[in-house]
C-alpha cells in the first residue's frame, strides 16, 4: 500500500505554520500631516534638547516609557506647534503627529505610520477627534475622557498617553518658547511702527 499525502492537508499546514508578517502602513507623510493639521501656516523646524528631568516629568504624566526625541518639532509664526512622536502599539511603534495651538490646545492628531496587524482603527478620524480641544490640564486618559476601541486597547492607551505626553511637553518646555517668541515679535512690530 502506497501512502499519498492529501495536497489540501499539506497546503493547510503550510498556511497555519506560515508566520504572520506585519506590514507598515503609511497613512500620511510629515509634510502631508503638517498641511492637514496646520493648513496655510509656515512651519520652522524647532528641535529641543530633552533633558533627563524633562523626560522624567513627561513619563510621570503619561506613563510612556519610550524616550521622547526632541528633534521632530516645528513652530509656526503664530506660535502653533507641530510635534512628531512615537509610541509602542502592542509590539511595534506607532508614529503620529500632534498639532497644538499657541496656548497648548490640541488642534488635531494624525497617524503617520502604523505597523501592527491589529488596532489600526486608531487611525480613523472619528477616534482621533476626541483629542481636539484637550490641554495638559485635561486627564487625556483612556476610558476617562477618551473612549476605547474594542480590539485596539493597547494602541488606544499608548496613543492617548502619547498625546498627553505632548501636551505636557508644551507646558514644561514649549510654552515659555511661545511666550518669548510672541514678545520678540511684538517688540519687532513696535520698533517697525516707530520708524
Amino acid at each position: 500500500m502506497n501512502w499519498k499525502p492529501n495536497p489540501l492537508l499539506i497546503t493547510g499546514l503550510a498556511l497555519v505554520s506560515a508566520p504572520l508578517v506585519a506590514h507598515a502602513k503609511i497613512y500620511v507623510s510629515i509634510e502631508q500631516a503638517q498641511k492637514l493639521l496646520l493648513p496655510n501656516v509656515g512651519l520652522v523646524k524647532n528641535p529641543i534638547i530633552v533633558t533627563d528631568s524633562l523626560q522624567d516629568k513627561m513619563r510621570a504624566a503619561s506613563s510612556i516609557r519610550h524616550p521622547f526625541q526632541g528633534n521632530l518639532i516645528w513652530r509656526s509664526a503664530d506660535g502653533s506647534w507641530f510635534i512628531v512622536d512615537e509610541v509602542v502599539g502592542k509590539h511595534e511603534m506607532i508614529t503620529y503627529a500632534v498639532a497644538l495651538s499657541p496656548t497648548g490646545t490640541v488642534i488635531g492628531v494624525e497617524i503617520l505610520e502604523y505597523v501592527e496587524s491589529y488596532g489600526y482603527e486608531v487611525a480613523e478620524a472619528q477616534w482621533r477627534k476626541q483629542f481636539i480641544g484637550k490641554t495638559a490640564a485635561d486627564p487625556i486618559k483612556l476610558k476617562q475622557d477618551i473612549q476605547n476601541i474594542g480590539g485596539a486597547t493597547l494602541s488606544c492607551k499608548h496613543l492617548t498617553d502619547g498625546v498627553k505626553r505632548v501636551t505636557v511637553l508644551f507646558d514644561l518646555a514649549l510654552k515659555q518658547d511661545t511666550l518669548t517668541h510672541k514678545t520678540a515679535v511684538a517688540a519687532t512690530a513696535t520698533a517697525t511702527t516707530k520708524k
